[in-house]
């Protein structure tokens, strides 16, 4: 389970500073950092940073809004450039990141945008720091902590259908992500807690939501545990589909009727914002799910943290050609404003590319 966390950045942090006392080791996201101040001996977890937390996990939960996950490592985001032909650069992964958070009014569509630790410190092609362009767009910065990857101990996991799941292996990834959550909120980071189930396999709808209750109750259990603030954090789980090679296709109704299904048996209300991840999902796919997830009210704010399932007509519009900047830019703009379409129940599917309907699944998809 990859999860991440969302920085609450006032100046742009020193490296040394953003996040001070423990360290959190682990492919996750957390939204931006809050200013420190001495818990009381009674606080529950989080302490002094809860309206903070609250306030920006709201922010990120805003209606039309989603999250543009652009936290591809840099071997990850050179396997993108490669498959356009470019080399894997410092300047290239510059030049693509710097397209990304340049398009105009993407933070109507965009809430939050989650980065890795070099884009974090990165300025634009034109000099400006990357975190400073995506708050003046009212998009809120969050970083993947995953710096120290040598370590022994691993936060990261996914949970494998056709390999068990295990119930130990369930539980120990329930419980490190129980605790990088609590250990986001002691820094003053929203945690985006992120159970990811892979699509690898066989197996029918039915079986990946026997499996999501099982691995659901027990990171819910495990953060309870932990005293961790449901309010001030932001789920990023998996839609409930049939796995990647199943002959039995599902209608976004389908996947809907048993997403929404698992939400109200798992998911406390207080959590405010549901943030699906596409898990190889094509860009059109994802959208009409979460379109079908939201014709109806729901008590959490039910939206997107998509990577590939913004991304990619926009790279493969761009090809690392300055002169098709602009038509990358309205390609992702273009899907931005059809998931936020989608976030609202309000999404029609016309006009979409032959590109956008492309399947993007890859055996063991994630990072």
């Amino acid at each position: 389970m990859a999860s991440a966390s969302l920085l609450k950045i006032s100046p742009v942090l020193d490296k040394s500073e953003w996040v001070k006392g423990q360290t959190i080791r682990q492919p996750s996201v957390s939204l931006v950092r809050c200013h420190s101040v001495a818990p009381s001996a009674l606080s529950v977890r989080a302490g002094s940073y809860a309206d903070e937390l609250v306030k920006t996990a709201k922010t990120v939960a805003s209606p039309g809004r989603g999250i543009l996950a652009m936290d591809e490592s840099n071997a990850t985001c050179g396997k993108r450039l490669a498959s356009i032909g470019l080399e894997n650069t410092e300047a290239n992964r510059q030049a693509y990141r710097t397209l990304l958070v340049t398009v105009p009014g993407l933070g109507e569509c965009i809430s939050g945008a989650i980065l890795f630790e070099e884009t974090l410190y990165q300025s634009t092609t034109d000099g400006r720091k990357i975190v400073d362009v995506l708050v003046e767009q009212n998009i809120v910065p969050g970083i993947k902590v995953d710096k120290v990857r040598s370590t022994p101990f691993q936060w990261r996991t996914v949970v494998s259908i056709p390999n068990g799941p295990s119930a130990l292996a369930v539980k120990e990834a329930a419980w490190g992500l129980a605790r990088y959550a609590a250990i986001s909120q002691d820094n003053g980071l929203v945690p985006i807690v992120e159970p990811e189930i892979l699509l690898d396999g066989e197996h029918g709808i039915d079986r990946n939501f026997e499996v999501a209750q099982k691995v659901w109750a027990e990171v819910f259990f495990y953060l309870a545990e932990n005293n961790v603030m449901f309010e001030g954090i932001l789920l990023k789980p998996s839609m409930v589909t049939p796995g990647a090679e199943c002959k039995d296709k599902a209608t976004p109704e389908q996947v809907a009727e048993y997403t929404l299904k698992l939400l109200q048996r798992r998911v406390p209300p207080a959590v405010p914002g549901i943030m699906f991840l596409s898990g190889g999902q094509s860009e059109v796919e994802a959208t009409l799910n979460l379109n079908a997830m939201n014709q109806a009210p729901n008590p959490w704010h039910v939206s997107f943290s998509y990577a590939r399932a913004l991304q990619n007509t926009c790279l493969k519009t761009w090809g690392g050609r300055p002169e098709n900047v602009k038509a990358a830019q309205d390609a992702l703009l273009v899907r931005a404003k059809a998931n936020s379409f989608a976030q609202l129940g309000k999404y029609t599917g016309e006009g979409e590319s032959h590109e956008a309907t492309k399947g993007m699944y890859v055996k063991n998809y994630s990072y």
